[in-house]
């Protein structure tokens, strides 16, 4: 005697396939969202959905329904992002995920579908890195529509997708540095020499005021940075992390050329910009950039941008055998683990990496001339 059914129905269609129905826990009777081959394989489907319900596991189907479009915007808008990050984000949304993705249902994302997304985009020549970005995004969007039951598992699923593959950047010498800055224009001179050897990054160096600089104990004191939003706006804002926020040491080899900046270029006031243009205003990336490319054709360098300037200064920082822990606190790294670690660094091993910077670039500054004259400098 066949046993009666106490969950949800079955019945025959028209087409041979068999169809199950049950009533959900908003009391909607809903029914499963493909049809069977047998009576039996719609039972056991309505056997594994009661279970579903009995333990809380149960989803909505018609959550899935949401649109990828709105629920990515809304998604990045309401983290509360620094705003250049925001509008990074809703970039990458616009331009790489939304021409695929915009009117999908959530539940319609597949792992084949972001597969072939993936595929298009590398045969549509973006670079790696804005994929491995785009990518990084989706998956995040999508890992807060699985948290909020909207889809049962993210279908992100590419190993190693979000891995930004960036090619090794060139490393520059001390006499390139000095050449370059002999190239641009005067005024920028010490920024080229500053960003080299106490490795501040563009925005840290703009953040610069007269009162973050002390030429006489020699140190840069790093407490905000001036960040450029893709529509041109300027805003100044705090280091990204906590260990953003840090004093870094002026090498001796450039004391004396930073002080007369000071004199020579920089705001009088003592909340003053450091580094300014020639319009008095604090200068533009784009306009900086192309001084920057002009001055490395004239000293023929190629490939070289200026943050890899930075680069050099932690490697030389590195060279005089500074621990990891001691470079990351004078570099402004940070991560969850080691947030703590920076608050402690010794002041006099920073003392002591500066003095050895300093004497590091004036030996090998020297090894351009057996006089120690290197262009763009008084004999």
């Amino acid at each position: 005697m066949a046993r009666k059914r106490t969950f949800g129905r079955v019945r025959k269609l028209p087409s041979g396939r068999w169809q199950a129905r049950y009533p959900g826990p908003d009391g909607i009777d809903r029914p499963a969202p493909k049809t069977f081959g047998t009576k039996k394989e719609a039972d056991d489907w309505l056997a594994a959905t009661q279970t579903e319900l009995r333990v809380g596991d149960w989803m909505d189907p018609d959550a899935g329904r949401v649109i990828f479009g709105p629920f990515g915007k809304t998604w990045i808008t309401e983290r509360g992002l620094a705003e250049r990050t925001e509008q990074l984000y809703l970039s990458l949304l616009r331009l790489h995920l939304a021409p695929t993705f915009e009117h999908s249902a959530l539940a319609d994302i597949t792992p084949a579908s972001v597969r072939a997304w993936r595929a298009t985009r590398r045969n549509a020549g973006v670079g790696a890195s804005t994929i491995a970005k785009a990518y990084a995004l989706l998956r995040a969007i999508l890992n807060t529509a699985v948290q909020d039951r909207l889809i049962r598992r993210n279908p992100c699923q590419i190993k190693g997708g979000s891995k930004e593959e960036t090619p090794e950047r060139p490393l520059p010498t001390v006499p390139q540095v000095y050449a370059l800055a002999a190239e641009v224009p005067e005024r920028y001179r010490a920024l080229v020499l500053v960003a080299a050897f106490s490795g501040l990054r563009w925005g840290e160096l703009l953040g610069l005021t007269r009162r973050d600089v002390d030429t006489e104990a020699g140190t840069l004191r790093v407490r905000r940075s001036v960040s450029e939003l893709a529509n041109g706006e300027r805003i100044v804002k705090l280091p990204k992390t906590k260990a953003g926020v840090r004093t870094v040491g002026i090498p001796d080899v450039i004391r004396a050329e930073l002080a007369q900046h000071l004199e020579t270029f920089a705001e009088r006031l003592a909340d003053g910009s450091v580094f300014i243009g020639e319009k008095g205003a604090v200068p533009r990336r784009n306009h900086f950039n192309r001084l920057w490319r002009r001055a490395c054709v004239k000293v023929g360098v190629t490939g070289l941008h200026f943050h890899d300037l930075r680069h050099l200064a932690n490697s030389l920082a590195a060279m005089t055998g500074a621990s990891t822990r001691e470079l990351m606190t004078r570099m402004g790294h940070s991560s969850t683990r080691a947030a703590l670690i920076y608050q402690h660094a010794s002041n006099e091993r920073e003392n002591a990496i500066t003095r050895a910077v300093s004497d590091m670039v004036e030996r090998e500054r020297d090894k351009d001339d057996p006089n120690g004259h290197v262009k763009g400098t008084t004999p």
